[in-house]
């Protein structure tokens, strides 16, 4: 299985893939495949607008996943776009306003490739209790891609761009019905300074029109909300956006189209008993535990920076296994931690009542990939079982057992305990994320 994993990494060489590859405009042609079709390895959530999850847990056994395994998240259908007539235009504090074609973006600047552990923020929203609204992702909406493009840095540097401490960069995806609202994200400068790229290729061939064809925000290590598709605007300023110059513009005359509801309304972690999430211009940290931790400061964090996690992949849910030869079986999965490294993985074959430690194998592509691991279970007894994987971050930090109780308010990690949110935001407790797996004779 170890083997078999690292083989996926061939897709470095920058070979297209299979089943995927809609030419240089990236539509089907409007009576092409279905989305099972294009995407048989996930589990649809929802056609129109498209929200699909990996299937099955040998996802999470590999290293690099597949497009046709990746998760898609859209808030409206995904548009139909030629990538000759795409322009991204950068506007606010610079010195030269300008539209973009998909040609200058690709070279006119150098170009960098990331392996990025993408998740939705709503993965695991199923398992919260009481259920909350939206798309009931279990464990899989989330990906290992290798994204390639073009560092805004050097689009910023290029046209003169404010990039000082405390700006923003708010960004903005074109693919809006009129008069909804505008997905938007402002993302501090000094991450978008450090890693961020405007991405048009995923595993080596033109990213998909379900994930953003032609070109995509790419945040490494950070929550995918934060992932803009479909980018059509690059706006610096010196705070977030917020306020009603951002509500009311461009609004069409039948309704108000606002720019603020995906950065200040929604991704937010809020409590059972608040009206909403409170709005700020900036906050002190943008580290999502951090951010937690900072109930003084911050009332309800934002989805910035990916939580430290952890996944079982083999073996699968409701598998049945048999020991090898020597009277062992593997458990094999990835962990990751947003921008910040792993320190250990550790593995239970008991529901949670003993922990073994696992070992990292495989690649290392900077901590905004995850990092595989395997687990040697000696002796296991035959008959049903409960495997729990937990990660613990090179800050310390381990992810908790459970998720509260909405009466507790929890508005951090504490006690164990991730805090249950209104929309079932960054879960990352690991006994709802168990396998059951059953241990035959050999």
């Amino acid at each position: 299985m170890a083997t078999g994993a690292l083989a996926g990494v061939g897709v470095l060489a920058g070979c297209a893939e299979s089943g995927d590859s809609n030419g240089s405009d990236g539509g089907d042609g409007g009576g092409g495949p279905s989305l099972e079709e294009r995407y048989p390895g996930l589990r649809i959530l929802s056609p129109e607008p498209e929200n699909a999850e990996a299937a099955a847990r040998s996802t999470y056994a590999d290293y690099i996943t597949p497009r046709e395994e990746h998760y898609i998240r859209n808030h409206y259908p995904t548009p139909d776009i030629q990538e000759s007539d795409w322009t991204v235009s950068l506007t606010g504090l610079v010195d030269d306003e300008v539209d973009l074609s998909m040609e200058e973006l690709k070279h006119s600047f150098s170009t960098e490739s990331v392996t990025h552990t993408m998740q939705c923020a709503g993965n695991g929203r199923s398992y919260f209790d009481p259920q909350v609204g939206g798309n009931q992702w279990t464990f899989g909406a989330v990906g290992n891609t290798v994204w390639t493009g073009t560092p805004v840095s050097d689009i910023l540097e290029y046209y003169g761009a404010e990039t000082g401490e405390g700006y923003f960069l708010t960004v903005m995806g074109g693919e809006h019905p009129e008069g909804e609202d505008v997905f938007t994200r402002s993302i501090p400068m000094e991450k978008v300074l450090d890693d961020t790229l405007l991405a048009y290729n995923m595993n080596g061939s033109p990213v998909s029109p379900d994930h953003g064809f032609p070109v995509r925000l790419l945040v490494p290590g950070w929550f995918g909300c934060n992932n803009v598709k479909w980018v059509n605007r690059m706006h610096v300023m010196e705070t977030m956006v917020i306020g009603d110059e951002w509500e009311e513009e461009g609004a069409p005359e039948d309704g108000q189209r606002t720019y603020t509801h995906w950065q200040q309304y929604s991704y937010r972690v809020v409590p059972e008993e608040d009206d909403g999430a409170e709005h700020y211009e900036d906050i002190p940290v943008y580290d999502t535990r951090e951010q937690m931790e900072q109930t003084d400061a911050i009332n309800n964090a934002y989805m910035y920076d990916q939580v430290e996690k952890s996944l079982i992949g083999y073996p699968g849910e409701g598998q049945t296994v048999s020991p090898s030869p020597a009277g062992t079986i593997e458990v094999i999965g990835v962990a990751w931690a947003g921008d910040d490294g792993l320190e250990t993985v550790e593995v239970s074959t008991d529901g949670g009542d003993s922990w073994g430690e696992a070992e990292f194998f495989g690649p290392v592509d900077g901590s905004s990939g995850w990092r595989q691991f395997r687990y040697v279970w000696e002796d296991p007894s035959t008959g049903d079982h409960t495997l729990a994987s937990r990660a613990t971050d090179s800050r310390g930090y381990t992810q908790p057992a459970t998720i509260s109780d909405p009466d507790d308010q929890l508005r951090g990690i504490e006690d164990d305990q991730y805090p249950w949110c209104q929309s079932g935001y960054g879960n990352n407790a690991y006994m709802p994320h168990a396998v059951d797996c059953t241990v035959e004779e050999s």
